[in-house]
């Protein structure tokens, strides 16, 4: 599981799950305490976390810039009781998206100053795979086909002074009618493009590091795509 705080990843795995050609600037065994913030920087490993620890860290990541730091990697041996105590610290939200395509072309939405991908939050009863395509159809006005789930992305935010871990589903779609496609402006899209792979990579300069690691995922699905 990777959680994206501050756009900093955070990844949670048992001892099984750590790969071994991974290599660790920083570690810190069953800590006490964590060190000053300035001590983080590139890769950093963390086992056995007491829950004291991870409030600290938690709250570390929410609140510094850590402008050093990489990846942070905490690892348990129980590690769905440390999962649950983490998603604990926050308010879930559920939403689901998709990354489009026509043909070599993968569509991109532009909201906030940024380039993103069309999702939205869950409406009551829906299921991960209807939230996917009526977000994707209502925030572009275009007509998809839903097709397998690439991976769930989760990033942190605040939102009225509460803290939200939002759980979004992302599916491979592909464009079935873009004859009407415009951005849905009152969502905040000011623009909306079909981009190359290569536009694409440029594109994702200027976007989140949760869009970047969820387009890296997509392409494994589509390696053709990184030829366009």
């Amino acid at each position: 599981m990777r959680i994206f705080i501050n756009d900093k990843p955070l990844d949670i795995l048992s001892p099984e799950e750590l790969s071994k050609s991974k290599t660790f600037e920083c570690v810190y065994d069953n800590p006490k305490d964590l060190p000053a913030y300035v001590a983080f920087h590139d890769d950093v490993l963390i086992t056995k976390p007491s829950k004291d620890i991870i409030i600290k860290l938690l709250y570390l990541l929410r609140t510094r810039k850590l402008k050093n730091l990489d990846t942070i990697t905490i690892v348990a041996d129980d590690v769905k009781a440390l999962k649950s105590y983490i998603k604990s610290r926050f308010n879930i939200v559920k939403a689901a998206g998709g990354v489009v395509t026509d043909k070599e072309k993968v569509l991109f939405i532009h909201r906030l100053g940024k380039w993103d991908l069309p999702k939205g939050k869950f409406e009551k009863g829906e299921t991960p795979e209807e939230c996917a395509v009526r977000e994707v159809e209502e925030e572009c006005a275009i007509s998809v086909k839903q097709g397998k789930l690439i991976c769930k992305t989760w990033h942190t935010y605040t939102q009225n002074r509460k803290s939200i871990l939002k759980k979004t589903y992302w599916y491979k779609m592909e464009c079935t009618d873009d004859s009407k496609m415009a951005p849905q402006r009152e969502e905040g899209i000011d623009d909306i493009k079909w981009l190359s792979h290569h536009e694409a990579k440029v594109a994702l300069v200027n976007s989140y590091p949760s869009m970047r690691y969820l387009y890296k995922r997509f392409l494994k699905m589509v390696p053709e795509v990184q030829t366009s």
